[in-house]
C-alpha cells in the first residue's frame, strides 16, 4: 500500500500552516483507529497460537503506522513529530504492536545527533528540510545527511525536481525507472527501493519490475550504455550512440536520450555518496523499521522521543575507539604545511608543459596500483541483479594487457565549453542547474579544517577533484599533478578509488581511516565532491560521444 493515495491528508502536514497540520493529524489518527477497528479483536501478543488476521488489512495498517513512525522522527515540524508519537502511544496502549527503529539514524558512520543537530541550529537548513517535505511528503535520509551544507543541499534538491518531476523529454515513470537501472548497477537497494515506490506511485507498470526483461525494447536497449558509463565510460563511442537514435520504432531522440544520460550518471555517483556516508534505509521502507519484539526487555514508544533506546546499543553509531584521534594528531598540521610549501613552490617557479605531461601519465597510472578490495566477490542479491545485465561487467583499470585508453584533455572536451551547451540546448535550461551544483560542490568552502579557522583549501579541494578526473583519464593541462601525492594520502586514495569505482565495498572502517582529525561534515563534504567530480566525468564521455555523432 502507498499511504501517498490519501493524498490530501498527508499534503497537509507538509503546510507552514499549524492549524492546517493539525486537522490532517486528526484524520490520520481517526484513519489508524479505523483501520484497526475493522481489523476486529486484537490478539494476545502473547499467545502461542494467535487468531489469523486478514494480512491485506494487517499489512495496510502496518504501512501506515511505519509512515506514522517516519514523521515522528524526521517531519520538520515538531508539533507533527510529537503528534505521531502519541499516536503510536494510543496504538500500542490497544494492543497492536507497533515498528520501532531499525539502525540508529540516517548514517551508519555519522551519529545521529550531529545530523539532528543541523536543523536546529541552521534556520536555513530548517527552510530548505519544510519545503523539500512540502514538495516529496518525506525527508530521506540522503537529505538529512547533506543538511551539513545548505547550499549544496539547495541545487542538489532543485536539480532532482527538474529532473525527476518538471516537464521534460522523459515520462514520469521512465526517469525513475532509469533510475533504478542506474543505481542497480552497483547494487544500490537505498536508491532501488527509493524508486521503486516512487515508479509505482507516477503509475509505472508492476511487472517491469520483475526483471528488466519485462521492461519494454527501448528500455532494454539502455543496459549497454548503463554498464560502460558505470564502469568504463572511456569506452563509450558514437556508434553505441547511434545504436539509440537509429533503433527503428525503438529509437530514442536527441532530447531524450540527453535526459537519460543525465539520469544514468547522476544515480551512478548518488550511489557513491549513499555508500560513502553509509546511509541508512529511510523508516518507513524495508529494513528501516521492524515489526519484531525486541529481544531485549521492553520497548516503548517514548524511545522514539527521547533517542535514549537500548538500539543505540544494539545497532550503535559509534566513533573510532578512544585514543584513536590522539594516535592521530597532528595530521591537520602537516598536511597543511604540505599546502604552504607547494604554494611557495607555486610562487618561484613553474614546471614546463612536457614535464606537467609526464606526472599526469605517473599519476594516472600510479592510480591504477591503488589496491581496494575490488577482488572481493560482491554477489548482488536477485532482487537488485534482476534490473540490469551482465553481472560481470564491472570496472577495470584503464591498461590492462593489450589496452590502450588514450587520454581525454579538458582543453579538447570539457563541461564548460562543450558539455554545458549541449546539455542546455537540447534540455533547456538544465545544463544551467548542473552547472550550479557542479560550482557549488567545488567552490563550497568554510575556510576551515578541523579545528583550524582562516584556512584557504582551494589547493585541496582541486587536488581532489583532479584525482577523480585522473582515475577517468582526464587532463587539465595547467595543473601540476604532482601535487596529488602531497596532499592525498595512502588511506584517502584507497577511500576515494573504492567509493568512486566499486562503491558497494566502502566500509565504516574505510570511512573512518581517513583524515581522522576530521569534522563528520567535512568528510560528508568531501563525498560530495567524488561525487559531482564523478558525475562530471562520465558525462563528459557521453556528451562527447553525442557530440561526434552529430558531427
Amino acid at each position: 500500500m502507498d499511504v501517498r493515495d490519501a493524498a490530501g491528508r498527508w499534503d497537509a502536514l507538509g503546510s507552514r500552516d499549524s492549524s492546517s497540520r493539525q486537522a490532517a493529524m486528526e484524520l490520520i489518527h481517526q484513519e489508524v483507529m479505523k483501520r484497526i477497528e475493522t481489523m476486529g479483536p486484537i490478539p494476545d501478543p502473547q499467545s502461542s497460537s494467535p487468531p489469523a488476521m486478514d494480512d491485506s488489512l494487517s499489512s495496510d495498517l502496518n504501512a501506515l503506522l511505519a509512515h506514522v513512525l517516519m514523521l515522528s522522527k524526521q517531519c520538520p515540524y515538531e508539533d507533527v513529530r510529537e503528534k505521531c508519537i502519541c499516536l503510536l502511544q494510543k496504538v500500542q496502549d490497544v494492543g497492536v504492536r507497533i515498528p520501532r527503529l531499525v539502525g540508529n539514524g540516517p548514517s551508519r558512520f555519522i551519529p545521529e545527533k550531529e545530523i539532528l543537530q543541523v536543523s536546529k541550529l541552521n534556520e536555513r537548513i530548517q527552510s530548505i528540510f519544510e519545503d523539500a517535505f512540502a514538495v516529496l511528503g518525506r525527508l530521506d535520509n540522503i537529505s538529512l545527511v547533506m543538511g551539513f551544507h545548505p547550499q549544496y543541499l539547495e541545487s542538489f534538491l532543485k536539480t532532482l525536481h527538474y529532473l525527476l518531476q518538471m516537464d521534460g523529454p522523459l515520462s514520469l515513470h521512465c526517469r525513475h525507472y532509469i533510475g533504478i537501472m542506474a543505481a542497480a548497477r552497483h547494487q544500490c537497494t537505498y536508491l532501488v527501493n527509493l524508486h521503486v515506490n516512487d515508479f509505482l506511485h507516477v503509475g509505472g507498470d508492476p511487472k517491469w519490475l520483475n526483471g528488466l526483461e519485462e521492461a519494454p525494447q527501448k528500455l532494454r536497449a539502455l543496459g549497454e550504455l548503463n554498464k560502460i558509463l558505470a564502469h568504463r565510460p572511456w569506452l563509450l563511442t558514437k556508434e553505441h550512440i547511434e545504436h539509440l537514435l537509429k533503433a527503428e520504432e525503438h529509437s530514442w531522440s536527441l532530447a531524450e536520450l540527453i535526459h537519460v544520460v543525465v539520469l544514468l550518471t547522476l544515480y551512478h555517483s548518488l550511489a557513491s555518496f549513499t555508500f560513502g556516508c553509509g546511509i541508512n534505509p529511510d523508516i518507513n521502507t524495508d529494513g528501516g523499521h521492524t515489526f519484531r519484539v525486541p529481544s531485549l526487555s521492553g520497548y516503548c514508544v517514548c524511545d522514539i522521543a527521547n533517542g535514549n533506546s537500548t538500539l543505540e546499543e544494539m545497532f550503535g553509531n559509534h566513533g573510532p575507539e578512544k585514543g584513536s584521534v590522539s594516535e592521530f594528531s597532528g595530521e591537520v598540521e602537516v598536511l597543511m604545511e604540505k599546502m604552504k610549501q607547494l604554494q611557495e613552490c607555486h610562487d618561484e617557479e613553474e614546471a614546463s608543459q612536457e614535464e606537467m605531461a609526464t606526472r599526469f601519465e605517473r599519476e594516472k597510472t600510479e592510480s591504477m596500483l591503488v589496491v581496494t578490495s575490488e577482488d572481493e566477490e560482491c554477489v548482488p542479491s536477485r532482487d537488485v541483479s534482476r534490473h540490469f545485465e551482465d553481472l560481470s561487467y564491472g570496472y577495470k583499470n584503464f591498461s590492462r594487457r593489450g589496452e590502450h585508453v588514450p587520454t581525454l584533455r579538458v582543453l579538447d572536451y570539457s563541461w564548460e565549453d562543450h558539455g554545458f551547451s549541449l546539455v542546455n540546448r537540447l534540455y533547456p535550461d538544465f545544463g544551467q542547474l548542473l552547472d550550479e551544483k557542479f560550482q557549488i560542490a567545488y567552490n563550497l568552502t568554510y575556510n576551515t579544517m578541523a579545528t583550524h579557522q582562516g584556512v584557504d583549501t582551494s589547493m585541496l579541494r582541486r587536488a581532489i577533484w583532479n584525482y577523480i578526473h585522473c582515475m577517468f583519464g582526464i587532463r587539465y593541462d595547467d595543473y601540476d599533478y604532482g601535487e596529488i601525492n602531497q596532499l592525498l594520502d595512502r588511506s584517502f586514495k584507497v577511500y576515494i578509488k573504492t567509493m568512486v569505482r566499486t562503491p558497494e565495498k566502502i566500509t565504516k572502517r574505510m570511512y573512518d581511516s581517513f583524515w581522522r582529525q576530521f569534522q563528520h561534515s567535512e568528510k560528508v563534504h568531501v563525498n560530495l565532491l567524488l561525487m559531482e567530480a564523478r558525475m562530471q566525468a562520465e558525462l563528459l564521455y557521453a556528451l562527447r560521444a553525442i557530440t561526434r555523432y552529430m558531427t
